[in-house]
């Protein structure tokens, strides 16, 4: 069977098609769909939201599957985190009902049955070296969050140990109850 390769596709032209509005990413020129998320990645993604809306919602804007404009290996790279934060201050004046034009402070990826660890945890390398400042890889299986942030190795918080960060001052998040406000039982 011979394979044909599609060709590729332009930011512009990702960004003002009907792809765009749904839950794909921009990858090396393909438009790739994102892993359709099942129930423990649900509301594991509703009981973070809830956790960051009631810690930043007057510090920046959250976002739910926010596509992001970013630069991957030299190509245009829009990836779908599925909750993501940036700081008012770094949004331009005039922002649209587009893609974040900027890097944003915090990607969040839930791992999802089909995925694996170490599948996220190299995205969470391209958004760092892309300009993200903090990514978490949230497992709702393993009820664990892995920081990734370009200045320091990985961290794995588990159970009862509090997540905190000196870019996201006052924001303290414990995986036993988060995992626990999500309805998920160890």
């Amino acid at each position: 069977m011979v394979q044909t390769s599609r060709p590729k596709i332009t930011l512009q032209d990702f960004l003002t098609s009907p792809e765009a509005s749904g839950r794909c990413e921009l990858i090396n020129g393909q438009v790739v769909p994102k892993v359709a998320p099942k129930r423990f990645h649900s509301k594991t993604q509703r009981a973070l939201l809830r956790w960051l809306e009631d810690w930043g919602e007057d510090k920046g804007e959250i976002g739910v599957e926010w596509a992001v404009q970013l630069v991957r290996h030299g190509q245009d790279w829009v990836p779908v985190p599925d909750l993501s934060f940036v700081y008012f201050e770094r949004l331009p004046e005039a922002l649209a009902d587009e893609a974040c034009p900027v890097p944003v402070d915090l990607a969040v990826e839930i791992i999802s049955p089909d995925q694996t660890f170490g599948a996220m945890a190299e995205k969470a390398t391209d958004y760092l070296t892309a300009g993200v400042l903090r990514v978490w890889v949230v497992d709702p299986r393993a009820q664990s969050i892995t920081v990734f942030a370009s200045d320091t190795s990985p961290m794995t918080y588990r159970s009862d140990r509090t997540l905190t960060d000196s870019h996201l001052p006052g924001l303290s998040v414990i995986p036993q109850q988060l995992f626990q406000r999500a309805g998920l039982r160890n």
